[in-house]
């Protein structure tokens, strides 16, 4: 921390006026901008701009905090093929603009991804997942991939990091009510249509910390089909808030593939294998 003493010729001055002290040959607003985002200390208290110094007093700069990135700096254009586009969602942002807020969301960044394009939304992930999300560049790419979803043509592949061991692939498919817009149940018959169903493979096993990396493979999806499937096998996924105990900064699921006739888009997560680190950052 840069610290100077107020000499005898400053002694009764503005702190706002010593504080060129510590900001030699700066401009009022160069100072201004200190004001509004860190304190100034003298003797190491917080002190407002029209405090009055005295000689021998001990001006600092207070550390701040590093801000944390917002998370639409991280969301990006991945690739354009034909009429759609891929882009990636980092966890911690919506998908879609909620009516009468303005949260950061991909929906909302797409006309300065994709200028004059039109782009449209087609997927969604859930507030906390990473990944792939599509857009349509026309009306005709819009309807031809639901069609296309409908009729079990898309393939969407995750990454997911899971409490407890899975051993062989296993297909999940339970039927879901998703009236409860908070949190999805999981019923006991089983869904007719395979679009609803939850594909998990096991790629490596941590012992230390019980934990399995999956992959796993949904065709259509519901609202957090894959963390309600997965937790009802008791398998939840490391980081989930509401189907999982919660734990660490992030929900360890993640949308790294995503294909159909004509299209392929990839993205990886970077979160370690399942042996790779601690509760925190697995």
């Amino acid at each position: 921390m840069n610290e100077v003493t107020v000499p005898e010729d400053m002694d009764g001055a503005r702190l706002d006026q010593a504080l060129e002290l510590l900001l030699p040959g700066s401009y009022l607003r160069e100072r201004r901008r200190v004001w509004e985002t860190g304190a100034v200390l003298v003797d190491g208290r917080a002190r407002a701009k029209g405090f009055r110094v005295n000689a021998g007093q001990r001006l600092a700069l207070a550390a701040r905090e590093p801000e944390e990135p917002s998370p639409a700096a991280a969301a990006r254009l991945l690739s354009i093929q034909g009429d759609y586009a891929a882009l990636f969602k980092p966890g911690g942002m919506h998908s879609a603009a909620i009516a009468g807020r303005d949260n950061p969301s991909v929906e909302r960044l797409l006309p300065g991804l994709l200028p004059g394009r039109g782009a449209r939304l087609l997927n969604r992930l859930d507030f906390l997942t990473s990944g792939i999300v599509l857009a349509g560049l026309t009306p005709e790419a819009a309807a031809r991939y639901h069609e296309l979803e409908d009729a079990g043509g898309v393939t969407k592949e995750y990454q997911a990091l899971v409490r407890g061991c899975l051993e062989w692939p296993v297909t999940v498919m339970n039927a879901l009510d998703t009236d409860d817009r908070k949190k999805t149940k999981v019923l006991a018959h089983e869904d007719e249509s395979p679009l609803r169903w939850t594909r998990a493979e096991p790629l490596e096993y941590d012992e230390d910390h019980d934990r399995t990396l999956l992959k796993v493979v949904i065709r259509k999806g519901a609202r957090h089909q894959i963390r309600a499937h997965l937790a009802h096998v008791l398998l939840p996924i490391v980081g989930d808030p509401l189907y999982g105990d919660g734990e660490g900064e992030r929900l360890f699921l993640h949308h790294g593939r995503l294909s159909f006739e004509g299209f392929e888009a990839a993205v990886a997560d970077g979160f370690p294998r399942a042996g790779g680190g601690g509760e925190g950052a697995p």
